[in-house]
């Protein structure tokens, strides 16, 4: 199933905002699980490099984080990263390493006077923008 937006509760934006800015100038990175769109849990990661151009998963984590999601009856719907000082928009290592078929790419970028989020659904080294929603309403109540 491919998704075509996302639906994100404002404190769920926030939370990841504040990470993003305690992590610069490195990247921040994390994943949302819900379903249908919605995102409901926010999985924040360690950037494993380390590093302020780009960012990998430890993959300890990552299975820690897939089985949590499972118990919830939860899908992941996202993978996300910051970009401290650059636009939000998948750069060319963004494209090349989006293997999960399926799972949007959320890049949030502090590069500007205010946080942007933009969503993307990446295969076969194409971008499409997907649109994102933030709500002050739970997901439960959407």
């Amino acid at each position: 199933m491919q998704l075509r937006m996302l639906t994100l509760h404002k404190p769920i934006h926030d939370e990841m905002v504040a990470r993003a800015r305690t992590a610069t100038p490195l990247e921040a990175c994390g994943i949302l699980s819900g379903s249908d769109g919605g995102v409901r849990t926010h999985h924040p990661m360690t950037n494993a490099d380390a590093s302020a151009k780009h960012y990998s998963l430890i993959p300890e984590e990552q299975f820690a984080v897939a089985k949590a999601i499972r118990a919830a009856g939860e899908t992941m719907l996202a993978v996300w990263h910051s970009h401290p000082a650059t636009p939000a928009r998948p750069s060319e290592e963004d494209i090349r390493l989006a293997v999960a078929p399926g799972v949007l790419h959320v890049i949030l970028s502090l590069a500007g006077s205010e946080p942007e989020m933009r969503a993307f659904l990446i295969a076969d080294g194409k971008t499409e923008s997907v649109p994102i929603t933030i709500t002050e309403k739970e997901q439960d109540d959407v």
